[in-house]
């Protein structure tokens, strides 16, 4: 059994109260479990506790002040819990490798001084691909993350598009340990004035390339502009699948950010997501006389 709504739920009362004492039991209540089968089921959709995630989810916003205020590192730190500026400086410096000072000061200087960033960075392991990859660009976005220090990100970059027209980056590996079982693509996904939609997809190929599981969130699109949410699609790997295909597309105008990817094996408990013909098709030809 998944529990994506209430994983989600649980997610958006996070990042609404990052700056209030979060307990576990509190969390747990808000969705409506015991707080130790919560913890299990969080840890085992997201893959980290639930306090980690959201130590990470504080440290990610107070590295957001950090550049882009001049609010005191005192003030930050105890603005998301921390019990002292000593405290803040350690866990920050786990993970982006400077003290608060100093990262506010080297980041500042690389979006002030003049330091022109490369906005073709090729994102290592990833394929930029689509029906028209040249109207986006695709980068590694240092700014904008779920946790850590990056998320990769797709824009747009032109005003026209033909429809249906899409950019995505994507990842190819061989479906040979896999075979039989049940496998989740999962990330966080955030999003900015994306007109058309936009989705995490999965595609398993045959040794011809032919398509034998696909799901792109087409059933479940995410449009318009969104905080970070966890998505994932999730298919049984057939027994003569060859290549597995993960990644995030962006249909027409808009900005998508992609972090915290995730691929595993899964239970068989755990639904499958495989777009079916008849989510996206109507059940019956409709206005056959052209009079609508």
């Amino acid at each position: 059994m998944t529990h994506n709504k209430e994983i989600q739920t649980a997610i958006n009362y996070i990042e609404i109260n990052l700056c209030e004492a979060l307990t576990l039991e509190e969390i747990a209540d808000v969705v409506g479990f015991s707080k130790f089968y919560f913890h299990r089921m969080f840890q085992s959709e997201i893959g980290i506790p639930i306090y980690e995630y959201i130590r990470k989810r504080r440290l990610a916003n107070a590295a957001q002040l950090l550049i882009t205020t001049n609010i005191a590192i005192i003030e930050i730190a105890v603005n998301f819990r921390f019990e002292s500026q000593e405290a803040f400086t350690r866990a920050f410096k786990s993970i982006y490798q400077l003290p608060p000072g100093r990262y506010r000061t080297a980041i500042k200087d690389l979006v002030i001084g003049g330091t022109k960033m490369n906005n073709k960075t090729a994102i290592k392991e990833w394929i930029m691909t689509g029906t028209a990859p040249e109207k986006y660009q695709v980068d590694i976005d240092k700014h904008v993350y779920n946790t850590g220090t990056k998320s990769a990100t797709i824009k747009s970059v032109v005003e026209e598009f033909e429809v249906g027209e899409f950019g995505t980056i994507m990842q190819q590996f061989s479906a040979k340990s896999f075979l039989g079982k049940r496998v989740r693509f999962s990330g966080f996904v955030k999003t900015e004035e994306v007109d058309d939609w936009c989705g995490l997809w999965m595609r398993i190929d045959n040794a011809l390339s032919v398509v034998l599981k696909l799901d792109n969130m087409q059933s479940r699109p995410i449009v318009g502009t969104t905080e970070w949410n966890h998505y994932a699609c999730v298919l049984d790997v057939p027994q003569d699948a060859a290549i597995l295909n993960i990644g995030v597309l962006l249909i027409g105008k808009g900005q998508v950010w992609l972090d915290n990817v995730s691929f595993q094996e899964v239970d068989l408990n755990v639904p499958t997501t495989e777009l079916l013909p008849s989510e996206v098709f109507p059940d019956y030809p409709k206005n056959l006389s052209f009079e609508e």
